[in-house]
């Protein structure tokens, strides 16, 4: 056991521009690509996610001091940072669960995948981290190794299914072909698109009327395009930061790179992923008769589309402003703020690209997600002194926006109960996978729901 914690202590310290390349290779492999073309595949597919993380790092490049500004022209002062997700992973994974969290859920998904209860193959490791956060903080309120484990485990099999009923409709709308998002934060978001999504189409003003980038594009004409959207946006930021004329310049500029370069590297990815995405069907089509696997990827890929970097951007005042004015939140955003884009990444696909929905929605999760992040500051708190986590220079208690989901609020609460709530835990992934059977894909989920 300790040989193989290892191994996986070992790959996962190489990183994901190493690790996605490989995993995707062997994916590869395992289709009966040649070895050439797997390895180009993975070599694409990482360079795509390079591109993608050098783009992603405008964001905390020229956005990260905006946000410092912003915190002290709204004079925020809340008794808990948000450490950010950086912090919050490194913490999840110094655990006792998320020292053995990758071999963990691998074997879970493996399970899942022979009893064909996922179509997701999911080779984001990195992210495995949310897993162990839920599991973590179990074992922190419990005591118990073996009721965080059982935790981790029910919120990978929630999100692998959650994964395979978005994954037509990411596909479709972000031109991704055989992929799944089974991030374990983003998969949490899916249910709530969902439901607001079935009320915005019960809604007089919203009924049978999407303003998506498309729209905008026809009616704004060049103005439209996502390049100058990223332009006259950085632009007002700066203004309303009250940067400089070169400054305020730059922000328009890298703003606008941003929308450009993000989709051509998402492109990139897919240009990988083709070879694997066909191998996959030629595989299922001769041994298993038309079923179908999904690469699971990072949720990064989501943002790619200009609709979720647009409501990215403008989240970050917005959640400032909820932050100062809900009255549970105890949650200084800072550390996470600038990658509000990752809190709607799911939002584009489900709402279809429509851009006030996503505002909408975008606003609500975010409330939602300062209410969580609060709730677990004393628990996150503890858990980083158990593990001799160095706290940020003047904080007390740290969170994550990140680590701000109400599934592992809802399965903490069950294993708040021991023996009983580990039952519980069992029959809530249970009633999800029997809910869940027969492959359904969003579209049949929210019909059932709403009936």
């Amino acid at each position: 056991m300790d040989l193989i914690v290892n191994l996986f202590d070992y790959i996962s310290n190489l990183g994901s521009i190493v690790m996605i390349p490989v995993m995707i290779a062997i994916v590869g492999l395992l289709f009966r690509l040649s070895i050439l073309k797997a390895i180009r595949a993975g070599v694409m597919v990482g360079i795509g996610f390079i591109g993608l993380n050098l783009v992603l790092n405008l964001i905390w490049d020229y956005i990260g001091p905006v946000t410092t500004i912003l915190i002290e022209k709204f004079n925020l002062n809340l008794s808990v940072v948000d450490a950010g997700w950086p912090a919050a992973a490194g913490l999840a994974f110094a655990t006792k669960v998320g020292v053995v969290i990758i071999p963990f859920i691998i074997l879970v998904n493996i399970l899942m995948l022979i009893t064909k209860q996922t179509k997701t193959v999911n080779i984001d490791i990195w992210n495995y981290w949310h897993f162990a956060f839920t599991g973590g903080v179990i074992m922190t309120i419990s005591g118990s190794f073996w009721y965080g484990l059982l935790g981790a485990a029910a919120h990978a099999v929630i999100a692998l299914k959650i994964a395979d009923i978005s994954a037509k409709r990411v596909q479709d709308e972000l031109g991704l072909p055989g992929v799944s998002i089974p991030q374990g934060f983003a998969i949490t978001t899916v249910p709530i698109y969902m439901l607001l999504d079935k009320i915005y189409d019960r809604l007089p003003g919203f009924k049978n009327r999407r303003v998506d980038s498309e729209a905008i594009n026809k009616k704004l004409g060049i103005m439209g395009e996502p390049l100058m959207i990223g332009l006259v946006l950085g632009i007002i930021i700066g203004i309303a930061v009250g940067y400089d004329l070169k400054q305020t310049a730059e922000l328009g500029i890298a703003m606008a790179a941003l929308m450009l370069l993000l989709p051509r590297m998402v492109k990139v990815i897919m240009e990988g992923l083709i070879p694997i995405s066909d191998g996959a069907k030629s595989f299922m089509q001769k041994r298993f008769k038309g079923s179908e696997f999904y690469i699971g990827l990072d949720s990064a890929v989501l943002l790619g589309h200009s609709n979720t970097i647009t409501v990215g951007i403008l989240l970050i005042p917005v959640a400032l402003i909820l932050a100062m004015v809900l009255p549970f939140n105890t949650t200084l955003p800072f550390g996470d703020l600038a990658a509000t884009a990752f809190f709607i990444a799911m939002a584009t696909p489900i709402h279809k690209g429509d851009f006030f929905r996503t505002l909408i929605s975008g606003t609500i999760v975010m409330g939602v997600v300062l209410a969580f992040a609060s709730y677990f500051a004393p628990i996150i708190t503890e858990t980083a002194m158990n593990t001799g986590f160095q706290f940020p220079e003047g904080a007390a208690k740290i969170t994550a926006l990140s680590a701000g989901n109400w599934i592992a609020y809802v399965i903490l609460m069950f294993a708040k109960l021991k023996f009983i709530g580990a039952i519980l835990i069992v029959l809530l992934t249970g009633g999800m996978l029997y809910f869940f059977r027969k492959g359904k894909n969003l579209e049949e989920a929210q019909e059932e729901a709403g009936q």
